[in-house]
């Protein structure tokens, strides 16, 4: 699986012109399965987020947790993060985890950040989606598990 974490003052997604997800201070989760992942997988990158430490704390230092400040997560379907560029100008997905694979998996993620104790809204599945990312810091961490 791999995680693109974004720290945001908000976030927001919708689909056909209808917002069904929004989040003030938090994580938008961009995430991509591939053939090989499985619950191990998501648990794992599950627990990482809740607890990494990218939120300032009072003295400006990244020492804080999504769990730490409250934060919300917007969970996104991206299999584009599998894109293979080696050959050629356009990217193959044959490395992603086909849909009937992923969906569970994105859906059971969500779950167990939940589980952490994190608000968790979602992107909809194979859906065109327009997202809404205000980046903080910039801040943006690619997890691979």
């Amino acid at each position: 699986m791999r995680a693109l974490v974004q720290r945001v003052r908000s976030g927001a997604v919708s689909v056909a012109g209808e917002e069904i997800a929004r989040i003030g201070r938090g994580l938008v989760v961009l995430l991509g399965v591939g053939p090989q992942d499985g619950e191990a997988q998501a648990r794992y990158l599950a627990e990482k987020i809740a607890t990494l430490r990218i939120f300032e704390d009072g003295e400006g230092k990244m020492n804080l947790s999504l769990l730490d400040v409250g934060g919300e997560a917007i969970v996104v379907s991206q299999f584009t993060l599998y894109a293979d560029t080696e050959r050629g100008r356009r990217p193959s997905f044959v490395r992603a985890a086909p849909p009937e694979q992923a969906e569970p998996l994105v859906a059971r993620f969500a779950e167990l950040l939940r589980a952490q104790g994190v608000p968790v809204q979602t992107g909809r599945f194979g859906a065109e989606m327009q997202v809404e990312i205000h980046n903080d810091g910039p801040v943006t961490i690619l997890i691979e598990r």
